[in-house]
């Protein structure tokens, strides 16, 4: 590993006097399915707990209501589809150009692994140009193993993977100690450039020249959905104009210093990822000390 180790944990600036929610970026959430709604709430969610000025989520039709009814701080849009609940002809244009009015897009969480899926993230990450992407769950099942012309896009991409969906990734087994979890990670990231972000105990965060090791977080995290609250909350600082690597690093801290706050109050057997959400306004807080 040649990655120089970064310890500091960067923050946000102060926010304007006349600033208004333009002025914090706009959050375009691809994700959802009528099996898994819930990931397009807790990410979009999260973006807007992350300081995001606008969030609109994108879900699949038959899934759109629900998360419309989920929250009523986002917008949403029904990603049209087949009588089989297969995507509808054009709609990867579709989100492409709602894209356009977006700062960053968070693209993956419950969009499930159906016949045409994979086909449709994939068109949608070729079309986005030059906005930055946070590529999650079954985003990252969609480019598994990582195709190598998606390496091309000069726009930034965050990938946050748990181990057993960056094996899949890089097409190799699952890494078995922390020096070769911290070679893959630096050495994925070298090679196909954008910004990993390896989930798991010590969470990583690299984009092949820097490696930072997350120092916040608990066993209590290990639950689902609290993937879907962490790309929520990268996208949300992207938006806010912090570069891909420093967002994944703070995006870290802040969901882990969640949980550890969340822990403290209701244990770690009973923690889970609405939690998160309740305890993220006081990690951000500890942040906004230096104001």
């Amino acid at each position: 590993m040649s990655a120089v180790v970064v310890r500091d944990v960067p923050r946000l600036t102060r926010r304007v006097h006349d600033g208004h929610k333009g002025t914090y970026g706009k959050v375009l959430v691809v994700a959802g399915s009528r099996e898994m709604g819930g990931g397009a709430v807790l990410c979009g969610r999260a973006a807007l707990r992350g300081g995001a000025g606008v969030v609109q989520v994108a879900s699949p039709a038959d899934a759109q209501p629900i998360v419309a009814a989920s929250y009523p701080g986002y917008t949403t849009f029904a990603i049209r589809q087949h009588a089989d609940g297969t995507f509808g002809d054009g709609t990867a244009e579709e989100v492409i150009e709602l894209a356009r009015a977006a700062d960053v897009v968070a693209m993956g969480p419950g969009l499930g692994r159906e016949a045409g899926t994979g086909e449709f993230v994939r068109s949608v990450l070729a079309g986005l140009g030059e906005t930055p992407t946070v590529l999650d769950a079954d985003g990252l099942f969609a480019v598994s193993p990582f195709r190598k012309e998606f390496a091309s896009r000069t726009a930034a991409i965050v990938m946050t993977p748990h181990p057993g969906e960056f094996a899949r990734l890089t097409g190799t087994p699952v890494t078995k100690t922390d020096r070769e979890r911290e070679d893959q990670a630096v050495a994925f990231a070298k090679r196909f450039g954008g910004v990993m972000l390896l989930k798991g105990s010590a969470t990583l965060v690299t984009d092949g020249t820097r490696l930072y090791r997350n120092t916040t977080g608990n066993p209590g995290m290990a639950t689902g959905g609290s993937g879907d609250v962490l790309a929520g909350i990268i996208a949300a600082i992207i938006g806010q104009g912090l570069s891909a690597f420093d967002a994944g690093v703070l995006g870290a801290w802040t969901h882990g210093r969640a949980g550890d706050l969340g822990a403290a109050v209701l244990g770690q057997t009973s923690l889970n990822a609405t939690d998160l959400l309740d305890y993220l306004p006081a990690a951000f807080r500890e942040l906004e000390s230096h104001w």
